[in-house]
């Protein structure tokens, strides 16, 4: 069983990628040969030679493919062409576009080259129309017409004081344009075929042109006649001179005579003599490609045909550009393979780590050759061996061995030299009947591979027991055992951790386990049967006797080993799900599905961890690495992820942000605790809490002098810290219990903050889409409960005029009702007009006054009791109340017990200050029973 203290995953994160970066179209190298330019759609990548990585991406803005483009002589300036008929200027280092003009072409760009001053752009355009440009002065300055057809190639003579430009059509001539007086001095015939390039002697007096009708041809520039008419037989892309101050000695160049090297249809670079038009040096293929017949080294659709050839000076090396866009660098004079880039890999069907310290990977494209990066360099080799799409792979324990199946329906065993990195094919066999579509290795030994084919067949392979005796050799392999397996084809096959069992997955629906133990068959143990559709992947537990299948109809199962049951089901892929793994020791699980999607899963738990998003198409590719902290997948969308495991990074981070959360909280404790609100209130506000912030608002109100506190602390506040604060309120002014926190805010905001710079507060809009409703809700409340206390107000004087008798003198005393259930009762004193409690009545308070103000006309009549008069003498006025201390808050509903009220008494302003104070209008109370009466 698995380790009780094992640390479960949580998340992986892109620790690299292998992207498509060129589709086609044009490759130029700068002048520093630190990177090399390359189109890809609608974008200019710029990769970096030394790491492989691409550096800068340019795209135009109006989405439209790049035609063509160019870059100076000085590495300075980028100029694009697109559909739109745009021409663009970038700073590349930036990827900012500094300019854009028209082209003036009726039609799209199809060629562009700068001129060795990078002063003069020449634009060649498919309606047969040449212009120049002055990119400094930003104008046009030729318009050259006369080419038929396309003009495909456009070169400035390298002696610019010679202002000469060199183009070519469909006509396939050669036009030599005089830019001083813009006319078409001759035109060079000697192809029959399109013109793909031209190259220049150091003196600017000969040059070499190559093209497709499989001959070179040599000018002497002087006479504008041909030397010498080269056959090469093959299609040339590329023809470079080499120079003659240096030693190539090595490809046999031993005269001072012009050479020449060229690529082309075959695939190899040749080094040509001009004066005797032979062939002295052929290019050595590597190994891998002596695998491959030479039939068909001439047709078109040749994979290791060349398109372009560019020359590097300044490090002595030759730049090839194959027709499955990838690039190669070689190395001069020896013509070496010093690096190798995959510019687009097609769809990825399987992917797997290589090497001692899983330094490399080993990928199977929609493409009959294997490709094996180095993860440090992006750097790769490419293998030929198989004839037909790779479908498979599978790599043995020690990771320097490993095998691959294709369509062509062989098998091939691989070995990876441990020193150079250098990979050949060691073993191969075919004896399936069809493709064979999966492949398992040996776990504990290199002894054996397992193949599983659409011809419903299962074969065990036996392997030597020494691969690296047989040199340059290929071992064929024998079969130990073949069986049909399944009623369909055989999707996976996995081998048992002892290599004494073996699992297949089919078409068919049903995963089955066989026995490895017999020397001349397979013995078949069991089926496992429950999925509604094909088993795409079958996979062993490292620890324990179960197996995992992943099928198409979106579920993921574990089976006992045992009795074949299943044992668990792991739903959550919307499609098929066509790769299943087991890392962290078995204790869970990683799939991958037609959704691009990467999901990891904890067994115990059913549940799933962690959803990994980063493929547009299937995920066909899943592999881990034998350390288990990295894992790699490969996708139909052309893209290869290397993924490494953050769990101990991330519960890292976790803990520190944890710990410094408890730091800045007590912090802000202490700040709380020595009344530093400013500190305070800036350090709540950087923890991003809004409780906290909350929290310390509230402590500034609590003090005394709180409005003035509150304010001079917020306006010292920064721009942003501002920001976060009105965003704080929009959430504390939803709750009614911190309403008024939130409008205090608010108030110090719009009072002393300009307009101007509320409305560059981020979010401005919304915030105040947010607060308008609850605050129009809190001041409905609050007039609602404004309303309430008036009718308590009122039904209080009511009751306590209907309930008092019909004389009382100034020595009686007369008990009073509560007025709810929150107020004490109270006595009016005799003497004082107070409560027994020694405090004032709330409610008689602005009804008493001095004898001397006491009107003789304002009396009560009671409505009950006849005409008797009844006196109430007031016995507190408002001096009275402010030097005793007494409150002098009111329930805003003071009535006079007059029926004509007196003008010089103050309940109204009175009134008037409540409502004022509190925001918000009240309908005064009627000034007298019968009034409320008829009001009412």
């Amino acid at each position: 069983m698995a380790n009780t203290n094992l640390q479960f995953k949580t998340n992986y994160a892109v620790s690299s990628k292998i992207e498509p970066f060129y589709k086609g179209g044009k490759v130029q190298v700068s002048k520093d040969e630190q990177y090399i330019f390359c189109t890809c759609g609608t974008r200019v990548n710029v990769l970096e030679i030394s790491t492989g990585k691409i550096v800068h991406s340019i795209e135009h803005d109006d989405q439209e493919d790049i035609t063509s483009f160019a870059l100076s002589c000085d590495d300075e300036l980028l100029v694009t062409a697109s559909r739109a008929l745009l021409l663009k200027q970038w700073d590349w280092r930036q990827a900012q576009c500094t300019r854009s003009w028209k082209a003036i072409h009726m039609v799209p760009v199809a060629s562009m080259t700068f001129d060795s001053t990078s002063t003069l752009l020449a634009t060649g355009g498919c309606d047969g129309t040449i212009k120049i440009w002055d990119v400094v002065k930003q104008y046009c300055t030729h318009n050259l017409k006369g080419s038929s057809g396309v003009v495909h190639l456009v070169e400035f003579h390298p002696d610019i004081n010679r202002l000469q430009l060199f183009s070519s059509s469909l006509d396939c001539g050669i036009r030599l344009w005089d830019l001083r007086s813009s006319e078409c001095i001759c035109v060079l015939q000697s192809h029959y075929s399109a013109v793909t390039s031209l190259s220049f002697s150091a003196d600017g007096d000969t040059m070499v042109s190559s093209g497709r009708d499989k001959i070179c041809t040599v000018w002497d520039l002087q006479t504008r006649k041909p030397k010498r008419t080269v056959p090469v037989y093959e299609a040339v892309e590329g023809v470079v001179l080499l120079p003659e101050s240096k030693d190539f000695s090595e490809i046999e160049v031993k005269s001072k005579d012009l050479h020449f090297i060229t690529a082309g249809s075959k695939g190899v670079l040749r080094v040509w003599e001009a004066s005797t038009a032979r062939c002295i040096y052929t290019q050595t293929l590597p190994s891998t490609l002596s695998l491959v017949s030479d039939e068909g080294e001439d047709q078109d659709d040749n994979p290791r045909s060349l398109t372009y050839l560019l020359h590097l000076p300044a490090s002595s090396r030759l730049a090839t550009v194959t027709a499955e866009h990838n690039i190669l660098l070689y190395q001069l004079p020896a013509l070496t393979t010093q690096q190798q880039f995959v510019g687009y890999s097609d769809e990825v069907l399987d992917v797997k780590f290589l090497g001692k310290n899983d330094s490399h990977i080993v990928v199977a494209t929609n493409s009959c050759q294997l490709k094996v990066f180095e993860l440090q360099t992006n750097s790769c080799q490419i293998l030929y061996g198989h004839t037909d799409t790779v479908l498979s792979l599978d790599v043995f324990k020690k990771g320097s061995l490993f095998a691959s199946c294709a369509k062509d329906r062989s098998v091939r065993v691989w070995q990876m030299d441990a020193d150079s990195g250098q990979v050949h094919c060691v073993a191969r066999g075919s004896s399936h009947t069809n493709a064979v579509g999966s492949i398992t290795c040996s776990r504990m030994t290199a002894s054996f591979i397992v193949s599983g084919s659409q011809d419903c067949t299962v074969k065990v392979w036996d392997l030597p027991a020494d691969l690296s005796t047989t040199g340059t050799d290929v071992y064929e392999l024998t079969v130990r055992a073949t069986e049909k397996a399944h009623d369909k084809d055989v999707n996976s096959v996995a081998v048992s951790p002892n290599d004494k069992l073996l699992a297949s997955g089919s078409q068919d629906r049903t995963a089955k386990l066989w026995s490895l133990a017999g020397e001349g068959s397979l013995s078949l143990l069991g089926v496992f049967r429950g999925h509604r559709r094909g088993v795409w992947a079958v996979c062993f537990s490292p620890v324990d006797q179960v197996l995992a299948t992943s099928s198409a109809d979106g579920t993921t199962k574990l089976w006992g080993l045992q009795d074949f049951s299943c044992l668990k089901t792991f739903e959550g892929h919307d499609a098929s799900v066509l790769k299943v793994i087991f890392v962290s020791r078995g204790t869970q699980l990683l799939t991958s599905g037609s959704d691009g999607l990467v999901k990891l899963w904890t067994i115990k738990t059913n549940e799933c961890v962690k959803t990994l998003d980063a493929h547009q198409d299937k995920v066909w590719g899943l592999h881990n690495s034998r350390k288990d902290d990295k894992m790699v997948t490969g996708s139909a969308d052309s893209n290869i992820t290397v993924w490494e495991d953050v769990t101990e990074v991330e519960l890292a981070e976790e803990q520190a942000k944890q710990e410094d959360q408890i730091l800045k909280q007590q912090e802000l404790s202490n700040l709380l605790h020595e009344k530093k609100y400013f500190k305070a209130l800036g350090l709540a506000i950087s923890l991003d809490q809004p409780h906290t912030v909350l929290t310390v608002i509230k402590a500034i109100r609590q003090g005394a002098e709180n409005q003035e506190l509150l304010e001079k602390t917020l306006l010292k506040l920064r721009l942003d810290q501002k920001e976060s604060l009105l965003r704080f309120c929009v959430v504390w002014n939803t709750n009614a219990r911190n309403c008024l926190d939130a409008q205090a805010v608010l108030q110090v905001l719009l009072t002393h903050v300009p307009p101007e710079e509320l409305l560059q507060y981020q979010g401005a809009r919304t915030h105040l889409e947010g607060l308008i409703p609850y605050t129009e809700r809190h001041m409905q409340r609050i007039g609602r409960l404004l309303q309430a206390s008036m009718f308590l107000n009122y039904m209080w004087q009511k009751m306590r005029v209907a309930g008092a008798p019909v004389s009382i003198s100034q020595d009686e005393e007369m008990d009073t009702t509560p007025l709810a259930p929150t107020q004490p009762f109270f006595t009016i004193d005799k003497e004082r007009g107070k409560g027994s409690g020694g405090e004032e009545r709330p409610d008689d308070r602005d009804d008493s006054g001095s004898e001397e103000d006491e009107d003789p006309n304002c009396s009560v009549e009671d409505d009950q009791e006849g005409d008797d008069e009844v006196s109430v003498t007031k016995k507190a006025s408002a001096n009275e109340r402010v030097e005793n201390g007494e409150s002098t808050q009111t329930n805003g509903n003071h009535q006079s017990e007059s029926e004509d009220s007196c003008e010089e008494e103050e309940p109204e302003e009175d009134q008037m200050d409540l409502t004022t104070e509190r925001g918000v209008k009240c309908f005064p109370a009627p000034s007298s029973p019968q009034s409320q009466t008829i009001a009412s």
